[in-house]
């Protein structure tokens, strides 16, 4: 009988044990030591201690439980546990805590936030989150393994910017093959300009992937819709990322920045029980970046590889013969600066680095050579969006960098040229894009002006009766009108980096136009309770008291219920600083 209860306490006690090394999550009563794991519910990932091949060190990450030597995340990647002796737990704040074998803390996680009953959880989508014993909303996490990769992207995993928390989640690739600490490469999304997908050794950037063009980065046309991916671009004034989702749950994939620096796209096979490489970034001699140097286009399949763009030149024929094109080309004929300078057409190209252009999604491709005519810094424009017709506008200012053909995908661009190199003029060029409209547009121009005509008769009987004076004021606001699009360029979309300060009516940042004159934003606060008939007071105010002594007001921004004041930007900060920062009777004497 004692035999019997012996065997039946043995078995429950491996039963029990079977069971909790199943568990997906762990409260702040439970240990997770060496030797112990956490599986997610379907079975795909599991969390735990491990020590890499060829290595001593222990490191407390998660992977594949179909391929456990395929890590995807690790907590203390630069700092290794040299025994079998570490422990992770669950602080009452919701903080996790990696403990070495003498109770030091190797590595520990953060929150800006608490909870009544934290607990860490092992998600099926391989993300170690912190939440609330009783809330399973995402955005409600207090902390997520997503919001700091290593060097491993997964389906749902954004690569990218909170632009408001100014959190950056970016992939850096292990030391080697046996050291997990980060390495020399990273791939992250640079926000300077319009966004795009670059790859640094260090702070050097070896490899640019390209600009989102509604369907895939211009550099990487392998990442387009298919049945088995769907990569997916965001970018608004929170956020910009990227991130993919796989069509089918059954499908393992992930995209991994390897030691030697390739990006490449791994998808596991079932037949062979093991990850054949999908896709890969770098391939060939052109992309690394800008080999051609300025102005150039570098071709993969012509010998040489580098060749001058039309109407340009090599800036040392010496050089360029020698095969050193670092120098680039530059303009055989300066440009005239109207509207005669012409455009030529490239087709199937990686666009140019665009971190000196900017963009507007508002614009149609017509309006866009519009708006580059009449910039003579303006070098190049294309669409922002290939889908359909296409749509938006991506203009280029200063040399064209990185510019490539590609065997397949690509994008159209359009160059500017001075009226002598283009062959056609711009002018008559833009005269025969727009022939076939003309019938039409006269049409719907004189309906507009005769609706107009009977709208201001209707107005300036208004006026004469009412006496409306707002409305005479805003036809003497005479100030230059900045569009929304630019100020968010100038400020980094009002970064807390370019924040000067803030007053009763609003937060003032600090920008810089593309031209390069810095400013200063004073955007007025939604809750400040002034109008917008204050607001125009103000501005046309301050607009009447210009002294050379007085900072100048050099426009206005107003766009639904956004209204900003753009002042020109002052190094030297203002008189108050000076006054009021100091003895009174120190800068008096020393002035005087």
């Amino acid at each position: 009988m004692e035999v019997v209860e012996v065997i039946f306490v043995y078995s429950l006690f491996f039963s029990i044990l079977k069971i909790s090394s199943a568990l997906d999550a762990m409260n702040t009563t439970q240990s997770l030591r060496d030797g112990e794991t956490l599986v997610s519910t379907g079975g795909s990932f599991e969390l735990g201690f491990f020590t890499p091949a060829g290595s001593t060190s222990r490191y407390f990450g998660l992977w594949y439980r179909k391929s456990p030597q395929t890590v995807v995340w690790m907590a203390n990647r630069g700092i290794p546990i040299s025994n079998k002796f570490g422990t992770l737990n669950v602080t009452s704040q919701g903080i996790l805590v990696l403990l070495n074998g003498t109770n030091n803390i190797v590595w520990s996680s953060n929150t800006s936030t608490t909870a009544q009953n934290p607990v860490a959880q092992l998600l099926d989508s391989g993300n170690l989150v912190v939440r609330d014993g009783n809330d399973n909303k995402a955005e409600n996490f207090l902390w997520q393994s997503f919001d700091y990769p290593c060097d491993t992207l997964l389906p749902g995993m954004k690569l990218g910017s909170n632009l408001v928390t100014g959190l950056n989640r970016f992939l850096s690739s292990w030391k080697g093959k046996e050291n997990p600490a980060p390495g020399q490469f990273t791939l992250g999304i640079d926000v300077q300009g319009y966004p795009q997908l670059i790859l640094r050794k260090e702070t050097r950037i070896m490899y640019r992937v390209g600009s989102w063009n509604g369907q895939y980065f211009t550099g990487f046309p392998e990442l387009k819709p298919d049945p088995i991916y769907r990569f997916e671009f965001v970018f608004n004034r929170n956020e910009v990322y990227v991130k993919f989702e796989l069509q089918n749950s059954s499908v393992f994939s992930r995209l991994t920045v390897i030691p030697s620096g390739l990006v490449q796209l791994f998808t596991w096979s079932h037949q062979t029980n093991d990850w054949y490489v999908f896709a890969t970034a770098v391939v060939d001699q052109c992309e690394n970046y800008a080999l051609c140097g300025a102005n150039a286009r570098c071709d993969s399949n012509s010998s040489p590889v580098c060749d001058c763009l039309d109407g340009f030149i090599p800036k040392s024929p010496s050089e360029w013969d020698s095969q050193n094109w670092t120098g680039g080309c530059i303009r055989r004929t300066p440009l005239d600066c109207t509207d005669k300078d012409g455009f030529q057409s490239y087709t199937g190209v990686k666009l140019p680095d665009t971190s000196s252009s900017w963009y507007d999604d508002s614009f149609s491709l017509v309006e866009c050579e519009g708006l580059c005519i009449q910039n003579c810094s303006c070098f190049a424009y294309a669409n922002l969006d290939i889908r359909g017709r296409g749509s938006g506008c991506l203009r280029w200012f200063g040399d064209l960098m990185d510019t490539r053909r590609l065997a397949e995908g690509g994008q159209d661009i359009y160059i500017r040229l001075a009226a002598s190199q283009s062959g056609v003029t711009g002018e008559k060029k833009r005269k025969k894009k727009t022939h076939a409209g003309v019938i039409g547009g006269a049409v719907i121009l004189g309906s507009s002006i005769l609706i107009l005509g009977i709208v201001f008769c209707i107005r300036r009987r208004k006026h004469r009766k009412n006496g409306n004076v707002e409305d005479r004021k805003e036809e003497e606001m005479e100030l230059p009108m900045f569009d929304l699009t630019t100020i968010e360029h100038a400020t980094f979309n009002f970064s807390s980096s370019k924040k000067l300060g803030e007053g009763g009516f609003g937060a003032v940042y600090k920008g810089e136009l593309i031209e390069g004159q810095e400013i200063a934003v004073k955007r007025l606060s939604k809750s400040s309770g002034q109008g917008l008939n204050e607001f125009k007071n103000e501005v046309l105010l301050i607009a009447k008291l210009q002294h050379r002594n007085l900072v100048k007001l050099l426009g206005c921004c107003i766009h639904e219920d956004e209204k900003m004041l753009i002042y020109e930007y002052m190094p030297n900060r203002s008189l108050d600083s000076f006054i009021f920062g100091m003895n009174l009777s120190s800068f008096l004497m020393n002035t005087f």
